[in-house]
């Protein structure tokens, strides 16, 4: 009988409804790991995962199995009330709808990996804004401005 084989490396960004500041470090590592954990239980390998206050960016390896957009959809629901029932946060606590998700070859993994892991010191120089919008200029998907996530101004 043969097999599915395959090779999909996905980097999904998503942001905190209305791009509050509300993932704390106090808990971000618990976040994270919450995560992770749901995305092993779907059976799907992730790379590595980290962020800011107001956004997550993480790296998965997928299955032709999954469907990103369940995948996604399972996390920020959980992770909703993970946040909220642990009192992480003062304010309650919600992702903002949408989320980018950029493809990458095997040969990309390492530097996608060390970009994750070194988000708090690149976003010392550049804005989630200006970052978001340059992963889908450089990923070449059209956009409009006004179905992007909230920025506040």
């Amino acid at each position: 009988m043969a097999g599915t084989f395959s090779q999909i490396y996905i980097q999904v960004v998503f942001a905190v409804k209305g791009r509050e500041s509300l993932i704390h470090s106090s808990w971000e590592e618990e976040l994270y790991k919450y995560i992770s954990g749901i995305v092993r239980n779907k059976e799907q390998k992730l790379l590595a995962i980290n962020g800011m206050p107001d956004h997550i960016h993480f790296l998965i390896g997928m299955k032709p199995s999954c469907s990103l957009s369940d995948l996604i959809r399972e996390i920020k629901k959980s992770s909703n009330e993970f946040i909220n029932e642990k009192k992480f946060s003062k304010f309650r606590f919600q992702w903002q709808e949408g989320y980018g998700a950029f493809s990458y070859s095997h040969s990309a993994l390492d530097n996608v990996i060390a970009y994750i892991n070194n988000q708090k010191e690149h976003h010392k120089k550049q804005t989630f804004k200006d970052e978001y919008k340059e992963f889908l200029i450089k990923f070449q998907i059209e956009h409009k401005d006004e179905y992007l996530f909230e920025w506040p101004d």
